[in-house]
């Protein structure tokens, strides 16, 4: 490679260790003199990572790498800039692919990758992180998004302390990727993925197309804002194959105690559902919602931007701003009401029906702001106590 050039980069991640496996080697065939790195993690737990880096010739290097400060992920991210730079350096190797462990997120290693420094120095005049793949069997997506295993239970886990489930590492790893590689799958598989992730470059397995969708280039600020749940762009109504897509969108805040009790309920209607809410009791805040395989995170996303001055506007993203503005609501200002759900089966009616019986009734919303926050704060157990 032209010591001009910078070295392109391609990270695969994916559950699915065959379908991983077979994308690595096909972007290792047709890369023109590439070179695989892979962190194995199965002996995190007893303090070392094993690294290999192979050409299609075979097996380079091998080494055990001590845990930095006792966490894996932290021992690989600090493993992967040093030694791709010297890659780029040497001027030997075409591509550099990245293969992730099974349960690895994505999203820390390729923001580690495209604004990393070693000793100093941006790593960005050696690399360039060109794409992020995610490897997927489409037969196996409805089963492992509907069920709650932890990632522990498979041997995936990344850590000690990761508790996350499959579903969880499943849909992130999909919904964070430029292309998914796919094995060849039914309809209704399909039909999952790309109602998971529209936008996404979808490619099959054995082609020859893998390379040039994975080289499409990776814009890492509008990956992170794809997936952030303030700024998150939410897939569109849809219903192919028997799976289909439901966007509750509504203005009027939701009741945190009829909320919370319709949470058994709504958590398992669907594979997947995700968005951004707001609760009376707290109008400031607005909540991202992340459920897959029956397991909810509910995190703070920061403010509401109606709940702020107008000079504290200015530290928020030009496009949330700008969103904000375009669709301001008279009374509740850009707090909204957000919800995508996905699933194969889903029953639309239903699930409209059980959300709506969750926002505050016309006599609730008369009370104001000042009766809201005296409302039971149900969500205690989930997010930090209302101050």
């Amino acid at each position: 490679m032209p010591a001009h050039l910078r070295l392109p980069v391609v990270l695969v991640a994916g559950l699915h260790r065959a379908e991983r496996r077979r994308a690595v080697q096909e972007l290792l065939d047709t890369g023109g003199n590439a070179v695989v790195l892979h962190h194995d993690l199965r002996d995190a737990d007893r303090g070392t990572v094993r690294r290999e880096l192979r050409d299609a010739a075979g097996v380079l290097d091998t080494g055990e790498l001590p845990l930095v400060g006792g966490c894996p992920c932290c021992t690989v991210r600090e493993d992967l800039l040093p030694l791709l730079a010297e890659l780029a350096e040497g001027g030997e190797h075409g591509l550099a692919v990245v293969e992730l462990w099974g349960g690895s997120d994505p999203r820390p290693v390729a923001e580690v990758l495209a604004g990393g420094e070693v000793a100093g120095r941006p790593v960005g005049r050696l690399i360039e992180l060109a794409g992020v793949v995610t490897a997927v069997d489409p037969d196996r997506l409805i089963g492992e998004l509907s069920v709650p295993d932890e990632l522990s239970e498979h041997g995936e886990h990344t850590c000690a302390d990761d508790t996350r489930t499959r579903a969880e590492a499943l849909a992130h790893q999909i919904e964070y990727a430029t292309t998914v590689a796919l094995a060849r799958g039914g309809p209704a598989g399909l039909a999952m993925l790309r109602q998971l992730h529209p936008t996404a470059r979808r490619v099959l397995l054995g082609t020859g197309e893998l390379l040039r969708a994975a080289l499409g280039g990776f814009d890492a600020p509008a990956a992170r804002d794809r997936v952030d749940p303030a700024l998150a762009l939410l897939p569109q109504q849809a219903d192919e194959s028997g799976v289909a897509t439901l966007v509750w969108e509504r203005r009027r805040p939701l009741h945190p105690g009829r909320l919370h009790a319709a949470l058994e309920l709504l958590v398992p209607a669907a594979q997947r559902s995700r968005g951004r809410f707001w609760l009376a009791n707290r109008p400031e805040l607005m909540l991202g919602w992340d459920a897959a395989g029956a397991n909810l995170v509910v995190e703070e996303c920061g403010p509401w931007l109606a709940a702020l001055s107008d000079a504290a506007w200015d530290r928020h993203p030009p496009g949330r701003r700008a969103a904000a503005a375009l669709d301001w609501h008279p009374r509740h200002g850009d707090r909204i009401q957000q919800l995508a759900f996905v699933a194969e089966g889903l029953d639309i009616d239903g699930i409209t029906e059980l959300l709506d019986s969750c926002l505050l009734t016309d006599a609730e919303l008369l009370a104001g702001e000042a009766g809201w926050r005296a409302l039971p704060d149900a969500f205690a157990d989930l997010l930090e106590p209302v101050a």
